[in-house]
């Protein structure tokens, strides 16, 4: 999946500013214009994430040329797209083979059951929970 942004002119001083207009508030940095590029990628992702666990809609990429002629104020900056892996935001259920201590593996298994799920459930509800700790 391709993403327009759109980039702030940085120098010695001052920051890379990103901002990706089809995202209503996703907007990043870098101290170079490499190092914006690739924290405006996992910026869109974050958003995108965030989105999905909110069950929101995600607005589709739009043409560069279009979001040139609807951002006027962005003329001085730099345009580019950010691609990822739209694999990396699927809810396709994946089996796994996960490894653990069995003392590890109890006590898992009894917080899950305490909270009225599966293990898998229950896992998935905690890694959730846990954005950005």
């Amino acid at each position: 999946m391709r993403y327009p942004i759109v980039i702030e002119p940085g120098d010695e001083a001052h920051a890379f500013g990103v901002v990706v207009p089809d995202l209503p508030g996703c907007f990043s940095a870098g101290d170079t214009l490499d190092e914006a590029v690739s924290n405006a990628e996992e910026a869109v992702i974050a958003w995108i994430d965030a989105m999905l666990d909110r069950d929101e809609a995600i607005p589709a990429p739009s043409p560069i040329d279009s979001l040139r002629m609807t951002y006027p104020e962005f003329a001085e900056w730099i345009w580019a797209v950010v691609s990822f892996d739209p694999a990396r935001l699927d809810d396709k259920v994946a089996r796994v083979n996960v490894t653990l201590p069995r003392r590890v593996l109890a006590r898992l298994d009894a917080e899950a059951r305490a909270a009225g799920e599966t293990r898998s459930g229950y896992i998935s509800r905690i890694a959730l929970s846990h954005r950005g700790a």
